[in-house]
Protein backbone atom coordinates (compact mmCIF):
# COMPACT_ATOMS: atom_id res chain seq x y z
CA UNK A 1 0.00 0.00 0.00
CA UNK A 2 1.48 3.38 -1.00
CA UNK A 3 2.36 5.89 1.70
CA UNK A 4 -0.21 8.66 2.28
CA UNK A 5 0.41 11.90 0.43
CA UNK A 6 -0.12 15.50 1.51
CA UNK A 7 -0.79 18.92 0.02
CA UNK A 8 -0.95 22.47 1.33
CA UNK A 9 -3.14 25.48 0.68
CA UNK A 10 -1.81 29.04 0.68
CA UNK A 11 -3.38 32.42 0.06
CA UNK A 12 -1.72 35.08 -2.10
CA UNK A 13 0.11 37.91 -0.30
CA UNK A 14 -1.33 41.42 -0.33
CA UNK A 15 1.75 43.23 1.00
CA UNK A 16 5.52 42.98 1.06
CA UNK A 17 5.51 41.58 4.60
CA UNK A 18 2.88 39.03 3.58
CA UNK A 19 5.07 38.02 0.62
CA UNK A 20 7.95 37.27 2.97
CA UNK A 21 5.57 35.31 5.20
CA UNK A 22 4.35 33.21 2.27
CA UNK A 23 7.85 32.38 1.11
CA UNK A 24 8.97 31.54 4.62
CA UNK A 25 5.97 29.20 4.83
CA UNK A 26 6.75 27.55 1.51
CA UNK A 27 10.42 27.06 2.41
CA UNK A 28 9.42 25.62 5.77
CA UNK A 29 7.06 23.06 4.22
CA UNK A 30 8.70 22.31 0.87
CA UNK A 31 10.94 19.59 2.32
CA UNK A 32 7.83 17.59 3.24
CA UNK A 33 7.39 16.80 -0.48
CA UNK A 34 3.75 17.81 -1.06
CA UNK A 35 2.15 16.27 -4.13
CA UNK A 36 0.73 19.73 -4.89
CA UNK A 37 -0.07 23.07 -3.30
CA UNK A 38 -3.09 25.27 -3.97
CA UNK A 39 -3.49 29.04 -3.99
CA UNK A 40 -6.82 30.66 -3.13
CA UNK A 41 -8.85 33.59 -4.42
CA UNK A 42 -10.03 36.26 -2.01
CA UNK A 43 -13.74 36.79 -1.47
CA UNK A 44 -15.33 38.27 -4.54
CA UNK A 45 -12.26 37.46 -6.63
CA UNK A 46 -10.38 40.33 -4.98
CA UNK A 47 -6.98 38.64 -5.25
CA UNK A 48 -7.36 37.35 -8.82
CA UNK A 49 -4.15 38.90 -10.16
CA UNK A 50 -2.25 38.20 -6.95
CA UNK A 51 -3.35 34.57 -7.15
CA UNK A 52 -2.07 34.28 -10.70
CA UNK A 53 1.27 35.84 -9.76
CA UNK A 54 1.66 33.57 -6.74
CA UNK A 55 0.81 30.46 -8.77
CA UNK A 56 3.37 31.29 -11.47
CA UNK A 57 6.06 32.22 -8.95
CA UNK A 58 5.62 29.14 -6.76
CA UNK A 59 5.71 26.85 -9.76
CA UNK A 60 8.68 28.64 -11.31
CA UNK A 61 10.81 28.79 -8.17
CA UNK A 62 10.02 25.43 -6.56
CA UNK A 63 8.85 23.11 -9.32
CA UNK A 64 5.99 21.97 -7.08
CA UNK A 65 2.71 21.31 -8.90
CA UNK A 66 0.33 24.18 -8.17
CA UNK A 67 -3.46 23.99 -8.23
CA UNK A 68 -4.92 27.40 -8.97
CA UNK A 69 -8.27 28.35 -7.49
CA UNK A 70 -10.80 29.74 -9.98
CA UNK A 71 -14.25 31.05 -9.08
CA UNK A 72 -17.46 32.28 -10.69
CA UNK A 73 -17.55 35.58 -8.82
CA UNK A 74 -17.57 38.97 -10.57
CA UNK A 75 -16.31 37.84 -13.97
CA UNK A 76 -17.82 36.90 -17.31
CA UNK A 77 -17.45 33.43 -18.76
CA UNK A 78 -15.00 34.82 -21.29
CA UNK A 79 -12.88 36.51 -18.61
CA UNK A 80 -12.84 33.40 -16.46
CA UNK A 81 -11.78 31.13 -19.30
CA UNK A 82 -9.10 33.64 -20.32
CA UNK A 83 -7.65 33.32 -16.83
CA UNK A 84 -7.73 29.53 -17.22
CA UNK A 85 -5.88 29.83 -20.53
CA UNK A 86 -3.22 31.96 -18.85
CA UNK A 87 -2.75 29.22 -16.27
CA UNK A 88 -2.43 26.61 -19.00
CA UNK A 89 0.15 28.75 -20.80
CA UNK A 90 2.13 28.97 -17.54
CA UNK A 91 2.20 25.18 -17.26
CA UNK A 92 -0.56 24.89 -14.65
CA UNK A 93 -2.67 21.79 -15.29
CA UNK A 94 -4.66 21.55 -12.05
CA UNK A 95 -7.51 23.91 -11.11
CA UNK A 96 -9.71 24.02 -8.02
CA UNK A 97 -13.04 25.19 -9.46
CA UNK A 98 -15.34 26.88 -6.94
CA UNK A 99 -18.42 29.06 -6.96
CA UNK A 100 -16.59 31.46 -4.67
CA UNK A 101 -17.54 33.72 -1.80
CA UNK A 102 -19.52 36.87 -2.56
CA UNK A 103 -17.83 40.28 -2.27
CA UNK A 104 -17.63 41.85 1.17
CA UNK A 105 -20.95 43.40 2.16
CA UNK A 106 -23.02 41.38 -0.33
CA UNK A 107 -25.97 39.42 1.04
CA UNK A 108 -25.15 36.36 -1.04
CA UNK A 109 -23.79 35.09 -4.33
CA UNK A 110 -25.28 36.70 -7.43
CA UNK A 111 -24.22 35.34 -10.80
CA UNK A 112 -23.54 37.84 -13.55
CA UNK A 113 -25.73 37.50 -16.60
CA UNK A 114 -22.63 36.82 -18.69
CA UNK A 115 -20.96 34.71 -16.00
CA UNK A 116 -21.10 31.16 -14.74
CA UNK A 117 -24.18 30.55 -12.61
CA UNK A 118 -22.51 27.95 -10.40
CA UNK A 119 -19.43 25.78 -10.00
CA UNK A 120 -20.88 22.90 -12.04
CA UNK A 121 -21.11 25.18 -15.09
CA UNK A 122 -17.51 26.30 -14.50
CA UNK A 123 -16.32 22.70 -14.22
CA UNK A 124 -18.08 21.74 -17.45
CA UNK A 125 -16.47 24.62 -19.37
CA UNK A 126 -13.00 23.82 -18.00
CA UNK A 127 -13.43 20.13 -18.79
CA UNK A 128 -14.34 20.96 -22.39
CA UNK A 129 -10.92 22.56 -22.86
CA UNK A 130 -9.23 19.24 -22.12
CA UNK A 131 -6.34 21.08 -20.47
CA UNK A 132 -6.96 20.61 -16.76
CA UNK A 133 -7.35 18.17 -13.94
CA UNK A 134 -10.24 19.70 -12.01
CA UNK A 135 -10.82 19.55 -8.27
CA UNK A 136 -13.93 20.96 -6.57
CA UNK A 137 -15.10 21.76 -3.07
CA UNK A 138 -17.15 19.46 -0.86
CA UNK A 139 -18.97 19.93 2.46
CA UNK A 140 -18.98 17.13 5.08
CA UNK A 141 -21.02 19.43 7.34
CA UNK A 142 -23.99 21.03 5.55
CA UNK A 143 -23.20 24.17 3.57
CA UNK A 144 -24.99 27.20 5.08
CA UNK A 145 -26.96 27.54 1.84
CA UNK A 146 -27.88 23.85 1.54
CA UNK A 147 -31.61 23.71 0.90
CA UNK A 148 -32.21 20.16 2.13
CA UNK A 149 -30.52 17.17 3.72
CA UNK A 150 -28.27 15.60 1.12
CA UNK A 151 -27.95 18.73 -1.02
CA UNK A 152 -24.16 18.79 -0.57
CA UNK A 153 -23.85 15.22 -1.89
CA UNK A 154 -26.15 15.98 -4.82
CA UNK A 155 -24.15 19.08 -5.72
CA UNK A 156 -20.87 17.20 -5.51
CA UNK A 157 -22.20 14.50 -7.83
CA UNK A 158 -23.31 17.17 -10.27
CA UNK A 159 -19.79 18.63 -10.31
CA UNK A 160 -18.16 15.23 -10.72
CA UNK A 161 -20.54 14.37 -13.56
CA UNK A 162 -19.60 17.72 -15.17
CA UNK A 163 -15.95 16.69 -15.35
CA UNK A 164 -14.28 17.12 -11.95
CA UNK A 165 -11.90 14.33 -10.98
CA UNK A 166 -11.50 14.97 -7.26
CA UNK A 167 -12.90 17.00 -4.38
CA UNK A 168 -11.34 18.78 -1.42
CA UNK A 169 -13.54 19.12 1.63
CA UNK A 170 -14.17 22.06 3.86
CA UNK A 171 -12.50 21.54 7.23
CA UNK A 172 -14.23 19.54 9.96
CA UNK A 173 -13.46 18.64 13.56
CA UNK A 174 -14.35 14.95 13.88
CA UNK A 175 -13.23 12.05 11.67
CA UNK A 176 -16.73 10.54 11.81
CA UNK A 177 -18.06 13.64 10.04
CA UNK A 178 -15.84 12.82 7.07
CA UNK A 179 -16.61 9.09 7.17
CA UNK A 180 -20.37 9.68 7.10
CA UNK A 181 -19.99 12.06 4.18
CA UNK A 182 -17.72 9.63 2.32
CA UNK A 183 -20.26 6.83 2.79
CA UNK A 184 -23.11 8.99 1.52
CA UNK A 185 -21.06 9.97 -1.52
CA UNK A 186 -20.29 6.34 -2.29
CA UNK A 187 -23.98 5.46 -1.97
CA UNK A 188 -24.77 8.25 -4.46
CA UNK A 189 -22.36 6.75 -6.99
CA UNK A 190 -19.51 9.21 -6.50
CA UNK A 191 -16.24 7.36 -7.07
CA UNK A 192 -13.89 10.34 -7.42
CA UNK A 193 -11.22 10.81 -4.75
CA UNK A 194 -12.38 12.97 -1.84
CA UNK A 195 -9.51 14.68 -0.05
CA UNK A 196 -10.18 15.72 3.55
CA UNK A 197 -9.35 19.36 4.23
CA UNK A 198 -7.48 19.74 7.52
CA UNK A 199 -7.27 23.02 9.43
CA UNK A 200 -4.63 22.96 12.19
CA UNK A 201 -6.02 25.21 14.92
CA UNK A 202 -3.64 28.13 15.30
CA UNK A 203 -6.19 30.54 16.77
CA UNK A 204 -9.26 29.12 18.47
CA UNK A 205 -11.21 32.38 18.17
CA UNK A 206 -10.30 32.62 14.49
CA UNK A 207 -11.33 29.03 13.80
CA UNK A 208 -14.69 29.58 15.50
CA UNK A 209 -15.34 32.50 13.14
CA UNK A 210 -14.37 30.40 10.12
CA UNK A 211 -16.60 27.59 11.29
CA UNK A 212 -19.60 29.89 11.72
CA UNK A 213 -19.20 31.19 8.17
CA UNK A 214 -18.88 27.81 6.49
CA UNK A 215 -21.20 25.70 8.65
CA UNK A 216 -18.57 23.44 10.25
CA UNK A 217 -20.02 22.01 13.46
CA UNK A 218 -17.86 22.46 16.57
CA UNK A 219 -18.13 19.56 19.05
CA UNK A 220 -19.00 20.81 22.52
CA UNK A 221 -16.18 18.75 24.07
CA UNK A 222 -13.64 20.47 21.84
CA UNK A 223 -14.98 23.90 22.73
CA UNK A 224 -14.76 23.11 26.44
CA UNK A 225 -11.26 21.74 25.92
CA UNK A 226 -10.03 24.95 24.32
CA UNK A 227 -11.65 27.09 27.00
CA UNK A 228 -9.63 25.20 29.58
CA UNK A 229 -6.46 25.05 27.45
CA UNK A 230 -6.50 28.79 26.80
CA UNK A 231 -6.87 29.47 30.51
CA UNK A 232 -3.92 27.17 31.25
CA UNK A 233 -1.75 28.37 28.36
CA UNK A 234 -1.84 24.99 26.61
CA UNK A 235 -3.77 25.83 23.44
CA UNK A 236 -0.93 24.84 21.12
CA UNK A 237 -0.57 21.45 22.80
CA UNK A 238 -4.29 20.75 22.52
CA UNK A 239 -4.33 21.93 18.89
CA UNK A 240 -1.44 19.64 17.97
CA UNK A 241 -2.98 16.69 19.80
CA UNK A 242 -6.41 17.24 18.26
CA UNK A 243 -5.13 17.63 14.69
CA UNK A 244 -2.76 14.67 14.92
CA UNK A 245 -5.48 12.45 16.37
CA UNK A 246 -7.94 13.52 13.68
CA UNK A 247 -5.46 12.78 10.90
CA UNK A 248 -4.49 9.44 12.43
CA UNK A 249 -8.14 8.35 12.50
CA UNK A 250 -8.54 9.33 8.86
CA UNK A 251 -5.42 7.47 7.77
CA UNK A 252 -6.39 4.39 9.79
CA UNK A 253 -9.70 4.26 7.88
CA UNK A 254 -8.17 4.30 4.44
CA UNK A 255 -7.70 7.99 3.64
CA UNK A 256 -4.73 8.27 1.27
CA UNK A 257 -4.24 12.04 1.12
CA UNK A 258 -4.46 14.97 3.56
CA UNK A 259 -4.89 18.57 2.38
CA UNK A 260 -3.76 21.13 4.97
CA UNK A 261 -5.12 24.68 5.17
CA UNK A 262 -1.95 26.43 6.33
CA UNK A 263 -3.20 30.06 6.49
CA UNK A 264 0.39 30.87 5.45
CA UNK A 265 1.63 29.85 8.89
CA UNK A 266 3.74 26.69 8.68
CA UNK A 267 4.58 25.68 12.25
CA UNK A 268 1.48 23.72 13.29
CA UNK A 269 1.13 22.01 9.92
CA UNK A 270 4.79 20.99 9.95
CA UNK A 271 4.51 19.64 13.50
CA UNK A 272 1.43 17.59 12.62
CA UNK A 273 3.06 16.08 9.52
CA UNK A 274 6.13 15.17 11.58
CA UNK A 275 3.97 13.70 14.34
CA UNK A 276 2.18 11.53 11.77
CA UNK A 277 5.50 10.23 10.46
CA UNK A 278 4.80 11.50 6.93
CA UNK A 279 8.31 12.85 6.50
CA UNK A 280 10.21 11.83 3.32
CA UNK A 281 13.09 9.39 3.98
CA UNK A 282 15.63 11.87 2.57
CA UNK A 283 14.69 14.37 5.26
CA UNK A 284 15.15 11.79 7.99
CA UNK A 285 18.53 10.81 6.54
CA UNK A 286 19.67 14.44 6.60
CA UNK A 287 18.60 14.75 10.23
CA UNK A 288 20.45 11.57 11.16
Amino acid sequence: MPAPTISFEFFPPKSLDASFQLWDTIKSLQHLDPSFVSVTYGAGGTTRQLTHEAVETIRGRTGIEVAAHLTCVDASREETLEIAERYAAAGVSKIVALRGDPPAGADGFRAREDGFANSAELVEALAETGKFEIAVGAYPDPHPEAGYDGADVDWLKRKIDAGATSAITQFFFEAETFFRFRDRCAKAGIDAQILPGILPIQSWNGVKKFAARCGARIPSALERGFETAERDGRSDLLALTHCTTLCTRLLDEGVEHLHFYTLNRPDMTREVVHALGLVPPAVLENVA
